[in-house]
């Protein structure tokens, strides 16, 4: 799903949940499995690193890694039971961004456009975002960078790459030092993640894009219902 439209957390965290894993240390694991695609995406796209608009790649990657660091810390103090009552809001938003995000980001850029030191308060949010949860983060990036008056569209998948995965990496790292991985699922799911995403290019080529994105929104709105009902039914159930 990362390799072809992004939402692979919306199949890695629920599976961990599945196997018995607490859903704060599910998604630290998830994280950490995923990490790895993403990684390797930002080196391909290395070549296509520039600024975004007027604001210089290292501002907005130092922001993105506060804001990281900030979202893993926060998701470390979160309990168990807290995070289970909002994990369905935050795949919610996570499927409006995928569902769309794009479309937005156009409406959006046809009406406004934000200062660059604007754009950095929000990509702090969005790293925070990213190193708490991280679902859809790359679109919300670009939707939100589009509303830069002299931003390139064409020339922004190289740095949301590199902006997603440096607020992934600093949360890999305060996971790990934190303890908070569960190691023998998250192996498993390293090596599944990295031959998914090595099938998932090689399909991308050729598959449809309306089926892929139409397959993507499915699964992650099924998803997310199923865990509206998991979460909220008992509670409305016992009124």
């Amino acid at each position: 799903m990362n390799a072809l439209a992004g939402g692979g957390s919306f199949v890695s965290l629920p599976a961990l949940i599945a196997a018995g894993v607490p859903p704060v240390q599910a998604n630290a694991s998830s994280t950490v499995a995923l990490f790895p695609g993403g990684l390797a995406s930002a080196w391909a796209y290395r070549d296509g690193l520039r600024p975004v608009g007027a604001v210089s790649l290292r501002a907005l990657l130092a922001t993105t890694l506060c804001g990281g660091f900030a979202g893993a810390l926060l998701l470390l103090w979160t309990s168990s039971a807290a995070f289970t009552f909002v994990l369905p809001w935050l795949l919610l938003v996570a499927s409006i961004a995928l569902a769309f995000g794009r479309r937005m980001g156009e409406a959006l850029r046809a009406r406004w456009h934000i200062h660059a030191r604007a754009v950095l308060a929000v990509q702090f949010a969005l790293g925070v975002y990213g190193g708490y949860f991280g679902g859809a983060v790359g679109i919300m990036m670009i939707a939100m960078w589009g509303l830069l008056e002299n931003a390139d569209l064409k020339h922004l998948n190289a740095p949301r790459t590199l902006l997603v995965s440096a607020a992934n990496v600093v949360a890999v790292l305060a996971f790990i030092v934190a303890n908070a991985v569960r190691w023998p699922e998250t192996r498993v799911m390293l090596v599944g993640a990295i031959i998914g995403g090595y099938v998932g290019a090689r399909i991308g080529r050729r598959a449809p894009p309306r089926i892929i994105r139409a397959l993507t929104l499915l699964a992650t709105s099924c998803i997310t219902l199923a865990f509206f009902v998991k979460t909220y039914a008992p509670l409305l159930l016992h009124r």
